[in-house]
């Protein structure tokens, strides 16, 4: 996608296009300092360890701005866009013009939004994890026990405990497993 992509925006007088994975995205957009970066948010390596958040840190401060690529099934990986910043989203299910567009708008400072995306941003207002219990579920998700999320974040284990059952009636999964699953669907973690 990566590769269709770099070709159709090149074609693009006032566009200059530079194409890069997920590992070294956030280096070369340092090194280049784009107006705008554009990221697909529901590809692989995109939500593991934070990416999307990773690169918005990264480009903070530097008048880069940030377009996501996303759809409405996956409402918790719009709201992990908007909560790292992004300024734009448009939906993968659009057209090149909506894409167009949106660079456009969001490379002159002004936010752009993909109203096919309406519904997905309405589901993740309603997200239903804080994020400390966000963070609790990322570490279950990767395979960390109790003792070591407890570890990682610093809380006891009995802390973890009663995040892992919050979580577990929040999400109405029938156990961790089934919360993790829930929550990946959802695109939250």
């Amino acid at each position: 996608m990566r590769s269709a992509l770099t070709a159709l925006l090149g074609k693009e007088v006032d566009f200059e296009v530079i194409s890069s994975s997920w590992r070294s995205a956030a280096v070369q957009a340092q090194s280049l300092r784009p107006d705008v970066c554009v990221v697909d948010v529901d590809c692989p390596g995109s939500t593991m360890l934070g990416a999307v958040a990773g690169l918005a840190r990264r480009i903070a401060g530097m008048g880069t701005a940030l377009l996501v690529l996303a759809t409405g099934s996956r409402p918790g990986l719009l709201r992990r866009a908007f909560d790292a910043g992004a300024l734009g989203y448009v939906s993968k299910d659009g057209g090149p013009q909506r894409l167009l567009e949106g660079i456009r708008r969001v490379a002159a400072g002004e936010r752009f939004v993909d109203e096919s995306l309406a519904f997905g941003f309405l589901q993740a207002a309603e997200m239903p994890l804080t994020p400390r219990e966000l963070s609790v579920l990322r570490l279950a998700a990767e395979g960390s026990t109790v003792a070591e999320i407890a570890r990682n974040l610093h809380l006891s284990r009995g802390t973890i405990r009663n995040y892992m059952s919050a979580i577990t009636r929040k999400t109405g999964a029938r156990n961790r497993v089934d919360a993790i699953r829930i929550s990946q669907h959802a695109g939250w973690v």
